[in-house]
């Protein structure tokens, strides 16, 4: 690929033709939200699949509602927008989305009234995001942004400062990855991630009522358990404390995709190894991302 294209103001452009001001109500305050989104290569077919582009297109305009970003494009434009990228970009490896809907007005004042409300949308080629194969993580003494805070069901940029921090903490405490808290003690999620865990045979995870995000893997990951390996499925709280006697414990998430966790706080999970149940979900989820199960061929666009 010699030039990166990218969607800005209404058009696909070289990426070297973009900017944005540095007095642009994005770059001062954060307001902006955003989706990520993955489309998977597969070499065998010789063919680019968008993964649900339709579930995080709708997911993306109800976090542009919520924060008063009005974009003037429909579920289906937004789709057909991002295969014309991938293409116009001559993509043959999985590649990493990012739609970034913001407030592009350069007044002092944050508001979210400003009426100049911007698209941009760019790519990037990404593999196995984190470098791992299980990760060993731990809670962060931050508590995770409440839904009468900042609502955490929606993707807002600003929020990942919350994020940032707690992956700071426990980075540098040398582990893997975050996981938060709830104000009431209950496990929450990763800094961008949904956790799992596996106990007495059901797969079980926070409620959206736990402040989490409710993801678009995660969703994925709920319907493989039920429909492929016949598991029973509970959302309900789940206090720290429970996480450690868990036979499996695994993220979700788009970027992290499933991820096994091996250790908590220092407690080792079930084996100390990537468990049977979230490795059997992996194998599942990467197979229908690449369109190789015909049953969930709804969830992949083909790009070429």
């Amino acid at each position: 690929m010699d030039e990166s294209y990218v969607f800005f103001n209404g058009k696909i452009v070289p990426e070297k033709e973009v900017s944005i001001s540095i007095r642009s109500k994005v770059v001062n305050y954060g307001l902006a939200c955003f989706e990520g989104i993955r489309a998977y290569w597969d070499e065998e077919g010789q063919q680019l699949y968008g993964f649900r582009f339709k579930e995080h297109y709708e997911r993306l305009l109800q976090s542009c509602k919520a924060l008063y970003i009005d974009i003037p494009y429909t579920v289906s434009e937004l789709s057909d927008i991002t295969a014309e990228l991938l293409r116009r970009n001559g993509f043959r490896t999985t590649v990493y989305i990012r739609p970034l809907a913001y407030k592009g007005g350069e007044g002092l004042n944050p508001t979210l009234l400003d009426d100049d409300n911007r698209l941009l949308i760019y790519c990037q080629p990404l593999g196995n995001f984190s470098g791992k194969q299980e990760m060993r993580v731990a809670f962060t003494s931050w508590q995770r942004l409440r839904d009468n805070m900042l609502p955490p069901r929606t993707k807002a940029s600003a929020a990942y400062l919350n994020s940032a921090l707690a992956s700071l903490e426990v980075l540098r405490n040398g582990f893997d990855e975050a996981l938060f808290l709830t104000d009431n003690g209950n496990v929450c999620e990763g800094p961008g991630e949904n956790i799992f865990m596996v106990k007495k045979g059901k797969l079980i995870t926070p409620p959206p009522s736990d402040n989490i995000l409710e993801g678009i893997t995660r969703e994925t990951i709920i319907t493989l358990a039920k429909e492929e390996l016949g598991m029973e499925v509970v959302e309900r709280s789940i206090p720290r404390n429970e996480l450690f006697s868990a036979q499996e414990v695994f993220f979700s998430g788009t970027a992290m995709e499933v991820m096994p966790i091996v250790e908590v706080d220092r407690r080792t999970i079930g084996t100390g190894r990537p468990g049977d149940i979230c490795t059997k979900l992996k194998s599942l989820f990467f197979e229908i991302t690449v369109g190789k199960n015909p049953k969930y061929a709804g969830f992949c666009t083909p790009v070429y």
